[in-house]
């Protein structure tokens, strides 16, 4: 993980441009919060690179809008399992 909070909101940026993971998912990937995703994302990293800003703003409004696909995909694997069993 980087050192400081510029160099660790640019990975966070680059990692879900280029995987186009969620904030979830980048959250796990570097062992940190959810919380801490979101405030690097959306409060620092504008003030240190605009243009990046720009591009993960895009994977993030991207991933908010399927959220609510990937949520009832989870629920109806959820059960189909119980019921199987």
């Amino acid at each position: 993980m980087a050192d400081t909070i510029e160099e660790r909101a640019r990975e966070l940026a680059v990692y879900m441009i280029e995987t186009g993971a969620t904030v979830r998912a980048a959250a796990q990937h570097f062992g940190i919060s959810k919380s801490t995703v979101h405030k690097d994302l959306q409060q620092k990293l504008p003030q240190y690179n605009k243009r990046l800003y720009e591009q993960v703003r895009r994977v993030l409004d991207e991933n908010k809008a399927q959220r609510h696909i990937r949520g009832g995909m989870a629920t109806r694997k959820k059960y189909l399992e119980e019921r199987s069993k």
